[in-house]
This record gives structure tokens, C-alpha cells and sequence, in this order.
């Protein structure tokens, strides 16, 4: 008996194994019409009672779909072509804009049909309870009360400019003629809008119209330029800018408050519209800024006879091609000014001596701070970092006094204003100052508190932890983070500090604290408090509740596993909250806990079915030594049906560091930079992603000492085709893989996107993607070269693979774009002009326009398809495409892709 039974056993599991395969080869391996059209959560919002939840469902081309939830988890309607949602405030309403189906609009403009013949987007206004939806027609622009159910729209072509009001029950609709600009009252139903006027006898100017009462009024008349209508919260007090003349906004701009005219002060000094007007929390400040009169060009003489010349100087605090990258902004500088509603004075704060103005408490304080950092702009170019001298300043007289100088840090307010606090790298510690006191404390040394980086392997200071808050009510506490917990410090040293989570570092877990109310600035004593934790053994995620932070505990696990969670979206006003789970074959769905407890939860979305049908894949931590000793782990990913005893052919795609990544899900995705995994795992690739460390003045060896072992490590398994491995990686991976490439034999072929492969050329460059000199990332940052060409020339050579290129056997694929901003495009074509003198084999592609990488999606499906061409030939001897065989010569681009 025991015998048949055994027999039995083994035939049911020769059968499943059977089955496996036959359903395994029965799902089709991916298309790029898959990675286009792919559906992923891009939009999530939940009403604040918790009782309804909307998301939107977006492909990468195509409509996206809104659908909504009620809180047993029932899809209760859908909308196509739906974004922008919001939830009323009474909880009983959904308002979403609905865009026309794109291929009814691209065959329109194939058709050459002018823009405002094209069908427009309708508002859509859905009934929760009664699952009624209300369209209202080409709509242009629309805003809903915050805290009510009002409704303000306007809609048609660009020359209807009439504001329709409404409340969201439909009981009544009021509308105003050539409306240009409209704006609610933050807590209540007051509008204010600007009317040109009509013949009907509106007058032009601006007007405040009082929902609930259906009552208008002028406030201004005018028909000037009117700039940044801004009222307080309470629609009790009002600001906005007015020139009478459209032609001299620039210069005679006036502050109107309250009926007040401010004039700028000091003399020569104008208005600016590029500062954002504020209020204080509460009301009792307005914030504006001011700034020095615009120079006039000199009209008199000609463009054709005025020299155009740039003129570098040495000595220069902001290198020239900064200067120039910021000049539209800096044509644009205002400095920050206060009014002082009840004494109607006016006191400014920032100038161009001490420009930049931080505020306190919601503009509720006193006092603020001033940063400057021009002193030291000189050796930001090589260090990287700002230093600041720092100042506070007495709102009420502007008198100032400076608290530190030649600060390598970002110093911060606490919420009340009471402290200034702030990390300084140069020597790992935390500090605060006590603006009552002006006393500074010094809350941790490198000694007592682990505040830094630990795993930081870069030339330069580590960066910290971070902060997790304040206790409210007065800034009693100030929470920090180490490697792993969240510790509670009395800001002026008084009391010990105290790990609040106890256990984070001997179980190895870093737990970090989720601020679910955005609108909070403190954190609640008192209160339970909400983490996330990330497991660095296992790479799993967990939510976790701590009881309070007014003493420590252990915290209690809510949802923990190898899995990956993000933050959770709460409701306002009750403990529901949305939150996903993920895997790599884990699709993040949509999930509703209408407790907060994660118990019984509801699931809201069903993404998981795009996967049916579709060969998938599996991911797997693994670990080795690098060739210099160091314990490293990566992550795996095979094909789902994947066989030990076949041979595959590798893909090795990394950066720096992501095991970390181990259970993110890596959404389908026509990338802008990097291999979809998913495409290559259904099409019988495996991918590689090792994790790369380094030592200072050795990036390359050291990205050679990680990655070969941890591939010699799966070679040593038995399952990977020797002859068919490849790397890939972009920008900084890009110059990985260009290394290794003259390093070794190994790869088949490699895809290298936008690399420095020179890098004497590259530490001498810019970034023109702001105006940054390129030497301070080879000094201090990612390049971690950690001296300057003069000290270290000879790092400099051996970690360029330009001066090793003859070494070169492995077949190259560059992508490197002509406007890119982070790596210089020269550093792509002396990569393809060495090759190609050395008459290796060599593609490069350019993507006119584009930046460091492609942006437009038809730019990034056709890289997309030309890297998997290329792995496919090399890999697996696939006929090579003609763009390979024959190239595209410049006379034909614009008729053929050379895809066959």
C-alpha cells in the first residue's frame, strides 16, 4: 500500500509539473504594445469621511480611467478619460475633468483641424450616494471651495470668458461677463474675481461675490493689470496688486490692503509680482516682496551695432554659465518685505545683502531668519556645498543679529519659531538655538549619536538621518532618526535623549515616522503614532503603531511582510486609509482599512489581471564577496517558468545600490533610461542587479570588484549562457558599464546611455542643466575620484575607459542626447569617435532636443525597441535590424526607422 501510495504521490506531481509547463508555454511573452499601454494608479484621493475612494487607472498612451469606491470595496462608477479628482467637502460629491478619447483627437489633427475646432473637456460632477453624473461642456478652468460645496467654472473657447458660480446641489447658478481671473477664500464660500465689464453695465475691476448669500461686490474699480488676488483664510482681509497702465506693470505695480496703498520702500524700489503674497496664519502679517527698479535697455542704439560678448571672470562668486543659466530668475529677484495689518507698517526684511528670508510659524511669529551664502560662493564650486552666515530678524523693527557664520548646513525653523536647528556635516551633529535664549546647543556629537550616513561611501561629509518632527504644542521636542530608530531630544540638552522605538537597531529595522495629517506641522504627544519599517535582513516593509512619542516602547506591529509598502492616503476625518502591498508579480492594488488597523481590508482595484496571459517573472536576493572583501547582495530576476537545467542568456543592469528594491513591483514601462525587466523576463531573460560599493579614488575598479563575482556567483549556478551576457546602465551606471567593458571579455554586447568616458574633459565641463561647474562631483560627490586632476592625475586616467578603448572587444550601443544638461554630449561622441577609429562595433543614438535622457514617449518606445533588438542579436544571434546592418543615413530619417 505504502508503495501505490508513494507511486500515486509521484504521479499527481509529474502531472501538475506537466501542467505547469503547459501553462506556463500557453502565456505569450511581452509586446511594446503591453509597455504602452500598461495601466498603473496615478492619481489616488479618498473623501474626508473615509466612505469613498477615487483613482485613476492611466496607461502610458492612451485614456486613463477614473474609478470610484464605495468603503465595502464596490466599484460604484467610472469615468474614461478622467483626471483632476476631487472630493467636495461635504463628502457627497466627486468632480473630475474628462479629457476627449486621444485617438479621436489625433485623427482630428491628422486631419490639420485647428485648435479650437478640437473637442474640449467636459467637467464631470458624480452624485456618490444616488450614482448620478452631471457633464458640464468644454470646460477651460475650474476650482472648488475648499471647505464647502461651491463651484467655480468657466468654459468654451478662449474668447468665453464668462465665470459661472454654483452650488454643487444645482439650486442655483450665477454667472459674471469677462471674468480673466477668479479665487475662494481658503475656510468659506467667498469668491473674488476681475471683470473686464460689459456693456450691461458691469464695470470692470475686481469684485467679491458671497456664495451663500448670491451677493456681489465691487471692491475695485479699475481696468489696469491686476496681479495675485489673495485673501486670508477668512475672507476677512484681502491684498492684490494693481497697475493702472499695462504697459508699466514693471514699475508701478501697487500693493493694495485692506483699502491701503503701499508704495515700495526704499527709493528706486518697485512692487514684484514674482514674489507670492501671503498672509500669516493668523491674518495679522502680509508678506510680499519688493524689488530694486528694473534697469531700461538703451533704446538709442541699435541691436546690430551693440557688442555681444560674455565676459568670464576668475574671481567670480556664481561661475558665468550659472549666472546665465539663472538669469531669467534672477531678472526676477524680489526680496521678502512685511506689513503689519493692525500698526499698518510696512518693514522690509530680505535685501540683496542678506537675500534669502525664512519664515516662522506660518508667518505667525515674531521673528524670521536670513540667510547668506555670496561670501562663499567661490568654493561651492568645488565643494558642492553652500556655506551660510545666518541671521534672525525682528519682524516688527527689522533689527538683525547674527547666530551663525560660514555654516556648511540648512538651517530650519521648529513650528512654533522657537528654535533654529540644523545638521553640520563637518563634524556629524545635530544643534539647535533658542531664539528667546540666543543660546546655541549642541545636541548630539559622532560620540553619542550615530547621526549620519552609515553605508555614505562617497569623498564627501555624510548626510544625516534626518528629522522625523516637533512635539506640539511649544516645540518641546525635537525627533530625530539614526541608521535604524526614532529618538526624542530636549532641543536645549536639558533631559537625555531617548530611543522612542527601542528595538529598531538589534532587529535591524529602520522605522520612520508617517505624517498622515499634510496639514500638521507638529506631532501630537499624546497621540498614536503611525511607522513604516524596512527590514534590512529580510528587505520586507511593515506598518507599525507607537503609542505615543512621550516614552519609549516597542512598536507594535500592524501589517508586516516580505513585501513593499508605501505611504498610506488617510481620510480627514476618520481613521480610513488607502495603501498598497507589493511584489515583483504583486501588483500594487488599491486597499482600504476603514479602521487604520490594516485588519479585514478591503481590496479597491484589480490591476493584477493585466498580468494574465503574460509570461511574468520572480525576484531573488542573493549574496557574495567582492573581490576586495566586502559582503554584497543583489537581486535576481528570473523568467517564471524558469528552469534550472536551461541555460539563459543575462542581462546586468545596475547603478549603485537596490536590494533595498527587492519587492517593489517595477510597473511595465516604456523607460526613459534602463531595460524593462519584465519585457526581458518574458521574453527568457534574466536580469541581474548586483549592488555596487566603492572606495574613494577607485570608482571603477570598484564597480569591477562588485559586479564580476556576483556574476561569476550565478555563472557558478549552471543556468546562465556564458556566451550571451550583456550589461546595460545609464549615466553613471553608463560609465560603469563602459568600464567594465575595458575590463573584460565578457559581456556580448553592452548598452551604454549617456556615460562620461573621459573624465580629464568631463572635470573641466559644466552642467549645463544648471550652470554648475562638473568638478565638484569627481572631488566630493557620485564620481568619488575625491582629489582635483592636479593631485591625482593618474586616478583620473586609469578610471576613464577613453584612454583603455583598444582593450574594447565588447559590441556598444551609446544613447546620448545633444541637449543633455547632466553629462556632456561630447563625452557620448568621444566614446563613438574612439570606437569607431578603433573600427569597433558601434552605435550611438541621438535624440534631438531631448536631455539626459528622452522625454517624449515616441522617443522612448523607439530607444526602447532598438536596445531589445540589439540584445537580441548578440544575445540571441536574432537577424540584425537594418538600422544595425545599414544605418539610417541623415535624408532618410524622416521616412524610415530601420526597425526590420
Amino acid at each position: 500500500m505504502d508503495v501505490m501510495k508513494g507511486r500515486c504521490i509521484g504521479l499527481v506531481a509529474l502531472l501538475v509539473f506537466l501542467g505547469a509547463g503547459v501553462w506556463a508555454q500557453s502565456r505569450r511573452a511581452m509586446t511594446f504594445d503591453d509597455l504602452t499601454g500598461w495601466q498603473r494608479v496615478t492619481e489616488r484621493a479618498i473623501s474626508d469621511d473615509g466612505v469613498w475612494v477615487a483613482c485613476r487607472m492611466e496607461p502610458w498612451i492612451g485614456d486613463a480611467m477614473v474609478h470610484v469606491y464605495n468603503a465595502k470595496g464596490k466599484e460604484v462608477a467610472s469615468f474614461q478619460g478622467g483626471e483632476q479628482m476631487k472630493f467636495a467637502a461635504s463628502c457627497r460629491y466627486l468632480l473630475a475633468v474628462q479629457k476627449p478619447p486621444l485617438k479621436e483627437v489625433e485623427a482630428l489633427k491628422i486631419q490639420k483641424t485647428k485648435e479650437e475646432d478640437l473637442p474640449k473637456n467636459k467637467l464631470l460632477l458624480h452624485r456618490l450616494a444616488e450614482g448620478k453624473t452631471e457633464e458640464v461642456d468644454s470646460v477651460k478652468v475650474w476650482k472648488l471651495a475648499e471647505k464647502s460645496d461651491w463651484l467655480a467654472y468657466q468654459r468654451g473657447n478662449k474668447a468665453d470668458s464668462t465665470l459661472y458660480i454654483r452650488s454643487l446641489e444645482g439650486n442655483r447658478l450665477d454667472s459674471f461677463p469677462a471674468v480673466s481671473e477668479f479665487y475662494f477664500a481658503k475656510e468659506v464660500p467667498l469668491l473674488y474675481f476681475v471683470s473686464k465689464g460689459d456693456t450691461l453695465g458691469t464695470r470692470a475691476g475686481l469684485y467679491a461675490f458671497e456664495a451663500e448669500a448670491g451677493a456681489s461686490r465691487l471692491v475695485f474699480e479699475g481696468e489696469g493689470v491686476f496681479k495675485q488676488i489673495v485673501p486670508d483664510k477668512r475672507g476677512e482681509h484681502l491684498a492684490f496688486l494693481y497697475c493702472a497702465d499695462k504697459d508699466s506693470v514693471s514699475t508701478h505695480l501697487k500693493l493694495h490692503v485692506d483699502g491701503q496703498v503701499l508704495e515700495a520702500t526704499p527709493t528706486n524700489w518697485v512692487m514684484s509680482e514674482h514674489e507670492t503674497i501671503r498672509f500669516s496664519d493668523d491674518s495679522q502679517k502680509l508678506f510680499f516682496g519688493m524689488a530694486p527698479r528694473p534697469k531700461v535697455k538703451d533704446t538709442t542704439v541699435l541691436d546690430e551695432n551693440r557688442p555681444k560678448v560674455e565676459i568670464w571672470k576668475w574671481d567670480e562668486k556664481v561661475q558665468y554659465t550659472q549666472q546665465v543659466y539663472n538669469k531669467a530668475k534672477d531678472l526676477k529677484k524680489s526680496y521678502t518685505a512685511v506689513y503689519h495689518l493692525n500698526e499698518r507698517k510696512l518693514v522690509p526684511l530680505a535685501s540683496p545683502e542678506m537675500p534669502d528670508f525664512i519664515m516662522a510659524d506660518k508667518g505667525n511669529a515674531p521673528i524670521g531668519l536670513l540667510r547668506v551664502s555670496e561670501p562663499y560662493g567661490l568654493e561651492r564650486m568645488w565643494t558642492g556645498r553652500p556655506r551660510y552666515d545666518i541671521y534672525s530678524i525682528d519682524l516688527a523693527s527689522g533689527q538683525t543679529d547674527c547666530i551663525k557664520e560660514a555654516l556648511m548646513a540648512e538651517v530650519r525653523f521648529s513650528p512654533k519659531g522657537n528654535y533654529a536647528y540644523w545638521f553640520n556635516v563637518e563634524d556629524s551633529s545635530w544643534y539647535s538655538y533658542s531664539i528667546a535664549d540666543k543660546k546655541e546647543y549642541r545636541l548630539t556629537t559622532p560620540d553619542t549619536f550615530a547621526a549620519w550616513d552609515e553605508e555614505n561611501d562617497m569623498p564627501d561629509f555624510a548626510p544625516p538621518y534626518g528629522v522625523a518632527g516637533w512635539t506640539s504644542p511649544q516645540d518641546e521636542y525635537l525627533l530625530l532618526y539614526d541608521r535604524y530608530d526614532l529618538w526624542r531630544f530636549d532641543p536645549k540638552g536639558r533631559s537625555a535623549p531617548v530611543n522612542l522605538t527601542k528595538n529598531g537597531r538589534t532587529t535591524q529595522t529602520s522605522y520612520r515616522l508617517l505624517q498622515l495629517d499634510k496639514e500638521a506641522t507638529t506631532i501630537d504627544p499624546k497621540k498614536e503614532q503611525l511607522l513604516r519599517g524596512f527590514n534590512e535582513v529580510t528587505k520586507g516593509y511593515g506598518y507599525y503603531r507607537l503609542p505615543s512619542v512621550a516614552s519609549a516602547s516597542v512598536p507594535q506591529t500592524l501589517l508586516a511582510g516580505n513585501f513593499m509598502l508605501k505611504e498610506p492616503l488617510k481620510a480627514k476625518k476618520s481613521g480610513a486609509m488607502v495603501y498598497t502591498t507589493e511584489t515583483y508579480s504583486q501588483f500594487p492594488e488599491l486597499r482600504l482599512t476603514a479602521d487604520g488597523s490594516f485588519k479585514r481590508p478591503v481590496q479597491l482595484t484589480n490591476g493584477q489581471a493585466q498580468q494574465d496571459g503574460i509570461r511574468w517573472g520572480t525576484a531573488e536576493l542573493v549574496s557574495w564577496t567582492s573581490l576586495d572583501g566586502k559582503p554584497l547582495q543583489g537581486v535576481v530576476y528570473k523568467p517564471e517558468d524558469f528552469d534550472p537545467a536551461k541555460k539563459y542568456p543575462l542581462i546586468v543592469n545596475f547603478y549603485e545600490r537596490n536590494a533595498e528594491t527587492l519587492y517593489a513591483y517595477k510597473t511595465p514601462e516604456p523607460h526613459r533610461s534602463t531595460i524593462d525587466y519584465r519585457l526581458y523576463n518574458s521574453h527568457e531573460y534574466i536580469v541581474f542587479n548586483p549592488d555596487v560599493v566603492y572606495e574613494d579614488g577607485y570608482p571603477g575598479e570598484s564597480c569591477f570588484n562588485s559586479v564580476m563575482p556576483g556574476i561569476s556567483l550565478l555563472i557558478s549556478q549552471g543556468y546562465i549562457n556564458e556566451e550571451a551576457i550583456a550589461a546595460q546602465g545609464h549615466s553613471w551606471g553608463g560609465y560603469q558599464v563602459a568600464y567594465l567593458a575595458t575590463r573584460t571579455r565578457l559581456f556580448a554586447a553592452i548598452e551604454s546611455g549617456a556615460p562620461v568616458v573621459n573624465m580629464f574633459s568631463a572635470y573641466g565641463g559644466i552642467r549645463w542643466g544648471s550652470g554648475l561647474n562638473r568638478s565638484f562631483q569627481y572631488e566630493h560627490t557620485q564620481s568619488r575620484i575625491g582629489a582635483t586632476i592636479w593631485e591625482a592625475p593618474q586616478r583620473y586616467t586609469e578610471n576613464s575607459p577613453l584612454f583603455t578603448m583598444d582593450k574594447v572587444e565588447t559590441p556598444i550601443l551609446i544613447m546620448h542626447n545633444d541637449q543633455d544638461g547632466h553629462v556632456p554630449w561630447y563625452q557620448g561622441i568621444e566614446y563613438f569617435v574612439a570606437l569607431k577609429r578603433l573600427q569597433k562595433p558601434v552605435w550611438m543614438l541621438n535624440y534631438p532636443g531631448e536631455i539626459h535622457w528622452p522625454m517624449r514617449m515616441a522617443n522612448r518606445v523607439d530607444f526602447q525597441k532598438r536596445m531589445f533588438q540589439f540584445f537580441e542579436h548578440y544575445l540571441k544571434k536574432k537577424p540584425m535590424p537594418r538600422w544595425m546592418s545599414e544605418g539610417v543615413p541623415a535624408v532618410d530619417q524622416d521616412f524610415e526607422l530601420g526597425y526590420e
